[in-house]
């Protein structure tokens, strides 16, 4: 029996308490949990939630795997990478993981690029952004408004 792969990109997240991650996930996104496996200490080695249809991977943090340090956003003093939702009712998706503990990063705005779109930080550091396309730009008003003469 072959094994069906299917190529993908899978963002795979360090956090604090997964378990708490997961739980604020389905809170703030609508996640669905696919899976865990715990250690005997009920720390996470790996787990796994479906958000917007796709997975995000993730895992407690585990600084004896890394030289010793933690690598957790709040531990690394913040994070370079924003996981970003494309979704269909964006003010309704923004509030909801405002509500569910996401802090404000970016608000909620129509963006010169035709979407509206903000940011939120998770309770874990983490940062997602959300948008939903409400208009459609031109390249080339892309272009005016970056440089200046446009918007």
């Amino acid at each position: 029996m072959a094994i069906n792969i299917e190529p993908a990109v899978i963002p795979h997240l360090v956090v604090g308490d997964a378990a708490a991650a997961i739980d604020f996930y389905i809170k703030a996104f609508g996640a669905e949990e696919v899976g865990r496996v715990p250690r005997p200490d009920g720390k996470l080695v790996n787990a796994a939630v479906r958000i917007n249809g796709f997975m995000v991977m993730l895992n407690d943090d585990f600084p004896e795997t890394c030289g010793g340090k933690s690598m957790t956003p709040t531990s690394l003093g913040g994070t370079p990478v924003t996981v970003h939702l494309t979704v269909t009712d964006v003010d309704a998706k923004f509030q909801q993981a405002v509500d569910a503990g996401a802090t404000v990063v970016v608000p909620l705005e129509d963006q010169f690029w035709g979407d509206r779109y903000g940011v939120v930080e998770d309770p874990f550091g983490h940062r997602w952004s959300l948008g939903q396309p409400v208009r459609e730009v031109s390249p080339a008003e892309i272009q005016a408004f970056m440089s200046g003469t446009g918007g």
